[in-house]
């Protein structure tokens, strides 16, 4: 947006964002092998200010099944997810709140899926490790995100929950939706961590979309200064909505 001489006032602003998703799924028979890679990267300018990071996601994630009976199956699965570039709590430019690899979440678990059709699924694994990753020597000897301080990684076992919906939910909508959650049984099995994302994509043309995208998050070993500078574990909520070219091969 340019605004030159205008009476309403305002700020000029740049935002642009790209986003890849890729999806490999292999079925047959009584096996089934799922995987998808989620990317997404996006930068903004308003007024005076320097380039920001607006948008920012890795996540890799793979499932093999095996079918134990009706449409459930015995799963093993891992999930993988961090980020591009450094983090700041803006208009702080200089120290880094986060980066690459600090923090990165391994999740590996065992379990049983529920897939009663192509648009739905279930996944319970009451046997899940989860890995956190802090590289950074500087967060690292913090203990930002969980891990003791001068520590790099923290290990937890516990159980997990993955709810993942698809479906066109009127023509030319698309409605994406992915709900997880995981339980630590050795550090306050109460304090459930939920990551929730909600994608709705809108078909204007073949070529031109409009995409809505909410993600939610709440771990209570993410410590956040609010802006009474208070610290402590908070609910963490982006939303998000482009105009894009989509092109599917």
């Amino acid at each position: 947006m340019s605004l030159s001489n205008w009476a309403a006032g305002g700020e000029n602003s740049l935002a642009t964002n790209a986003i890849l998703n890729l999806f490999a799924n292999y079925k047959k028979e009584n096996i089934i092998w799922e995987t998808k890679l989620e990317m997404s990267y996006g930068l903004q300018k308003q007024g005076d200010q320097s380039v920001r990071k607006s948008d920012d996601k890795f996540y890799l994630s793979s499932t093999y099944g095996k079918k134990a009976f009706k449409k459930w199956y015995y799963t093993a699965a891992f999930s993988f997810k961090t980020q591009f570039a450094n983090g700041y709590n803006y208009p702080d430019d200089v120290n880094i709140i986060s980066k690459a690899f600090a923090p990165a979440y391994l999740l590996v678990s065992l379990g049983l899926e529920y897939k009663p059709s192509d648009f739905f699924l279930l996944n319970i694994s009451p046997v899940s490790g989860r890995l956190t990753i802090v590289s950074s020597d500087k967060l690292s000897a913090i203990g930002a995100f969980g891990v003791k301080p001068g520590d790099k990684t923290n290990t937890e076992f516990g159980g997990s929950v993955a709810i993942n919906f698809r479906k066109e939910i009127a023509k030319n909508i698309e409605l994406k939706s992915k709900l997880e959650l995981f339980s630590s049984y050795e550090n306050n099995p109460g304090n459930i961590d939920i990551d929730w994302e909600v994608f709705i994509n809108m078909k204007v043309n073949s070529l031109i979309t409009t995409t809505f995208t909410t993600h939610l998050i709440y771990d209570d070993d993410i410590n956040i200064t609010d802006k009474n500078g208070a610290i402590g574990p908070r609910t963490q909520f982006k939303e998000l909505f482009g105009l894009g070219i989509t092109y599917k091969f």
